[in-house]
């Protein structure tokens, strides 16, 4: 029987991961603190990529510009904001994963965060 607990911690990890990084962007740029808003974000961002990276040339800019269309569906401000809040994030996973993989060895990256 395969194991499914293994991939499932992984992923659950993972997402934790992509919500705090959303979560640390999100309470910087547009002042909003609610963990469990940004988990579900980085859920539905990831989503969002997923549905689109595939298409032939076009699909990682539509990719990118659906992850930041559901940031700013569910953040406030605009576009601007919500591309602020997308770079900021990038940035925060990569601190995030560079302590916990460079520092603590742990191998885990962060789901809902393109390029992370």
């Amino acid at each position: 029987m395969v194991s499914v607990i293994g991939p499932f911690v992984a992923f659950l990890v993972a997402l934790l991961i992509g919500g705090l990084a959303i979560f640390a962007s999100a309470r910087l740029i547009a002042g909003v603190d609610d963990y469990s808003h940004a988990v579900v974000t980085a859920l539905l961002g990831a989503v969002a990529w997923a549905l689109t990276s595939w298409i032939p040339l076009l699909g990682p800019i539509l990719a990118l510009i659906a992850w930041v269309w559901v940031i700013n569906w569910r953040y406030p401000g605009g576009w601007g904001t919500a591309a602020a809040i997308g770079v900021i994030a990038w940035f925060a996973a990569l601190g995030i994963l560079f302590v916990l993989n460079v520092v603590f060895r742990l191998g885990v990256g962060a789901f809902g965060v393109p390029g992370t």
